[in-house]
């Protein structure tokens, strides 16, 4: 395989509070070409590695990138309160209004994040799929299965294994830590989302969800440093591999 093309070298990435918590979209821009927006290091980081992906065969498109608090807050509530589906640890539905709001807001965190902690506020993250694995139209499935042997994501998957640290993306949720889901889908930018994750902290989050309307509130007040270890804290770290790849130039990386 030829050496992948090469990425310019990034500065650090600071985001504001606003940024952080996805109430501020300064960071990111729509890109057409990858139907999402994004940081504009990450969406040149994805071009490269996408461009790479083409030549083996693979079609690689993100699903979504940037998200902001409002859609979040959408997601969430829509979860919450049964008109989006819940679903427990296996991927099997949960009846809503049978459960009360604490067992509501721990069944939500297992696959959705809370508004203001979601990674994708960040530009740096984004789920990816083979564009051409599903007809024209039909809505994304992000299934576990589908990244697995036999699975139609799965030539990307093991594409991915091989090569997305050279462009400096890794998966956050790579394994059952007790909190997030594992999510085979979901690859992080890490030049911009190490700074980002170090960054964030509890009292940033309860400062974006107060008087935000969320369902479940109180519950979530009560339980949030708690939530912020389990289910923000508990991710995957970067590779030193992912970390230095947007500083590595052509020449030094091997073919």
């Amino acid at each position: 395989m030829d050496a992948p093309t090469a990425i310019a070298a990034t500065s650090p990435v600071t985001l504001s509070g606003l940024e952080l918590t996805g109430r501020a979209s300064t960071h990111v821009r729509e890109w057409p070409e990858l139907c999402c927006r994004l940081h504009p290091q990450a969406a040149t980081a994805l071009q490269a590695m996408r461009a790479a992906a083409a030549q083996a065969g693979i079609d690689l498109m993100p699903a979504s990138g940037f998200r902001d608090f409002a859609r979040q807050l959408s997601i969430w509530n829509d979860k919450f309160s049964g008109a989006r589906p819940l679903l427990d640890r296996a991927g099997q539905p949960l009846a809503a209004d049978t459960m009360d709001e604490p067992a509501r807001v721990a069944a939500i965190l297992i696959w959705s994040a809370l508004p203001g902690a979601s990674r994708h506020h960040w530009g740096s993250d984004c789920d990816l799929v083979i564009r051409a694995a599903r007809p024209a139209g039909a809505p994304v499935e992000l299934l576990g299965a589908h990244y697995a042997a036999g699975g139609c994501y799965a030539p990307l998957s093991a594409w991915l294994d091989h090569n997305a640290h050279d462009y400096g993306f890794f998966r956050p949720y790579d394994l059952d830590r007790g909190g997030v889901q594992p999510e085979p889908w979901h690859y992080s930018f890490a030049p911009i989302a190490v700074p980002a994750q170090a960054a964030m902290h509890p009292e940033l989050l309860r400062a974006a969800l107060a008087g935000s309307a969320l369902f479940g509130w109180k519950s979530v007040s009560d339980a949030l440093p708690r939530i912020f270890d389990r289910y923000v804290s508990a991710v995957a770290s970067a590779p030193p591999a992912a970390l230095a790849a947007a500083a590595l130039s052509r020449a030094a990386r091997p073919a």
